[in-house]
C-alpha cells in the first residue's frame, strides 16, 4: 500500500541537520544511520578495461584490491562506520551473476572488517537501470527489464544490505527538453512520465527487499537533475534552470518512499534534502570530495544535511599516496571527523552555517539546497495531491525562491540567467493544473520519442 506524504517529517529547516533524523535505521553489520552521526560512504569502480567473459578473473580481482583496500583503510583511519557502494557498469547487470559474485566479494570483505575491528559497516548495491537501450524504451516488459529484476534479486540474494539504483524512466523525454529549454516538456518528463516508471519499478525493488530482508535505499534524478547541472556547467544551459530542475526532481525520487523506500538515498540524489525534510529518512549527500567523479557549484551545501557523505565514484588507480579508492575514502573520513566533532561539541548550527553560506551566494543552484530553501520545496510538494501538482509546485516554489534571493541580494544573477528566470516562471505558471490536459499536448509534441505503454497512459 503507498504512503502518501501530507506534512513534514521536519517541519523546522533549523532542525534539517547533517547527522540528524527522526527515522534513524540500522543496516547491515550494526550500521546506524541519522542517529547523530556522518559515516563516510566510498564509491569505487574499475579503471579502464575490458568487461568480458575473458577478462572476468581480472575482474574480480580488482574487486578483492579494493575489498582489501577498504579493510586497510578503515582499520588505519577508524571511522565510527562506514557503508561502501557497488555500482555495477552495465554489463554488471545485463549478466545477473557477474553483479552478484561481486556483491559477494565484497561483502566477504566488510564481513571481515567487521569481524576483526569491530566497525560497523553496511553495503549498498546499485543495478544499472538497462532498460533504455532501445528506442522508444521499452520500460514495462523486454529482456533489459527481465535482466534487471533479475540483477536485483540475485545481489539481495548473494548479500546486498541496502539496493539503490538510479532509474531512467522519462529521460528520453527530459533530455531533449533540456536541450530546447521546453519547460513544459521537462514538467511533463518529470512529474508525468518519471513518477509513473517509478511507481511500476519501485514496487518490485520493494518486493525483492522485503523476500531478502533488504534495506530499499532509493533512488537518484541524476539523469535529470545532474544532466541539467553538468551541461550548465559547460554553459550549454542556464544555471537557473538546472536549479528549477533539481527541486522539481525531489518528486519524481520521492516516489521510491511512497512504495515503501525507508533507506539511505542515494549519494547523487542532490535532491536528498528535500526527501530528508518530507520522510525523516537518512539521506547520502556528495560534494566536494567527489570531484574525483564531477565537478559542481554544490561541493559545500551539499554537505550541510548529510547522514552519509560519499565521493560519488573513483576509479581504481594509483595515485602518489596508493590507490585512488583508499585516498578518497581518507578523504571522507576526515570530513565526517569534522561532522561528527561539531555535533560531539553543540556546534552543529555554526558549522552548518559556514557550509551553507559558502556557496549558496554563488550559485542559484547551490541557493535551492539550503535548509530553508529545502524546507520550502519541501512544504510546496506536500501541499499538493498528484505527482503533477507536486512537480509543478516544486519548481514554481524553485523559481520563486530565486527570485526572492536576487531581490534580497544574496544573490546575483547575470542579464542571461535573469531573462531565464523571468522566462521560466512565465512558463511555469502558464501551465495547465489538468494532467491530462499536459498529457494530451506532450503526446502531440514527443509522442515519438516514448512509448505511452511503457508508462500505462
Amino acid at each position: 500500500m503507498k504512503k502518501t506524504f501530507k506534512t513534514l517529517a521536519i517541519p523546522d529547516p533549523q532542525q534539517l541537520m547533517f547527522g540528524r533524523t527522526p527515522n534513524p535505521m540500522t543496516c547491515g553489520f550494526g550500521l546506524t544511520l541519522g542517529n547523530g552521526q556522518v559515516f563516510p560512504e566510498l564509491n569505487f569502480t574499475l579503471p579502464t578495461m575490458a568487461l568480458e567473459q575473458t577478462n572476468w578473473p581480472a575482474v574480480v580481482a580488482q574487486y578483492e584490491e579494493i575489498g582489501s583496500i577498504i579493510e586497510r583503510a578503515a582499520a588505519r583511519l577508524k571511522p565510527p562506520g562506514l557503508m561502501a557502494e557497488f555500482e555495477l557498469l552495465p554489463p554488471m547487470t545485463e549478466h545477473p551473476s557477474w553483479g552478484a559474485e561481486l556483491t559477494s566479494v565484497l561483502l566477504k570483505h566488510l564481513d571481515q572488517l567487521h569481524k576483526d575491528t569491530g566497525i560497523p559497516c553496511a553495503l549498498r548495491v546499485t543495478p544499472t537501470d538497462i532498460r533504455d537501450v532501445t528506442k522508444p524504451p521499452e520500460l514495462r516488459s523486454g529482456k533489459p527489464l527481465e535482466l534487471l529484476l533479475q540483477s536485483f534479486e540475485q545481489c539481495a540474494a548473494a548479500g546486498a544490505h541496502v539496493l539503490s539504483i538510479e532509474s531512467v524512466g522519462g529521460k528520453e523525454v527530459h533530455d531533449e527538453a533540456l536541450l530546447y529549454g521546453d519547460i513544459e516538456g521537462v514538467i511533463f518528463a518529470l512529474g508525468v512520465l518519471a513518477s509513473r516508471d517509478m511507481e511500476f519499478l519501485w514496487e518490485r525493488i520493494i518486493a525483492t527487499c522485503s523476500k531478502h530482508k533488504v534495506v530499499p535505499g532509493g533512488d537518484s534524478a541524476c539523469g535529470f537533475a545532474n544532466t541539467a547541472m553538468q551541461l550548465a556547467g559547460q554553459g550549454m544551459l542556464p544555471e537557473v534552470l538546472a536549479s528549477v530542475v533539481r527541486a522539481a526532481s525531489s518528486v519524481r525520487s520521492l516516489v521510491a518512499y511512497e512504495c515503501g523506500a525507508y533507506g539511505p538515498s542515494k549519494d547523487c540524489a542532490y535532491e536528498g534534502p528535500v526527501i530528508k525534510a518530507i520522510t525523516g529518512a537518512p539521506i547520502a549527500m556528495e560534494g566536494k570530495s567527489a570531484s574525483c567523479a564531477h565537478f559542481s557549484p554544490v561541493g559545500n551545501v551539499a554537505a550541510a544535511m548529510c547522514d552519509l557523505w560519499s565521493n560519488e565514484s573513483v576509479q581504481n588507480v594509483r595515485l602518489l599516496s596508493g590507490p585512488a579508492p583508499e585516498a578518497y575514502f581518507e578523504l571522507l573520513v576526515y570530513d565526517c571527523r569534522l561532522f561528527n566533532q561539531a555535533l560531539e561539541t553543540k556546534t552543529e548550527n555554526v558549522y552548518q552555517n559556514l557550509l551553507v553560506s559558502s556557496d549558496i551566494h554563488l550559485s542559484p543552484q547551490a541557493y535551492v539546497l539550503s535548509p530553508q530553501s529545502t524546507s520550502r520545496i519541501a512544504s510546496a510538494i506536500v501541499r499538493e495531491s498528484g505527482h503533477y501538482a507536486q512537480t509543478l509546485a516544486a519548481a514554481r516554489e524553485a523559481a520563486t525562491l530565486l527570485r526572492e534571493g536576487v531581490q534580497r541580494k544574496e544573490l546575483q544573477l547575470n542579464p542571461r540567467e535573469t531573462e531565464w528566470l523571468e522566462r521560466i516562471t512565465r512558463e511555469l505558471n502558464a501551465l495547465p493544473s489538468d494532467e491530462q490536459q499536459m498529457i494530451v499536448t506532450m503526446q502531440d509534441r514527443y509522442g515519438h520519442l516514448f512509448a505511452a505503454n511503457s508508462y500505462g497512459l
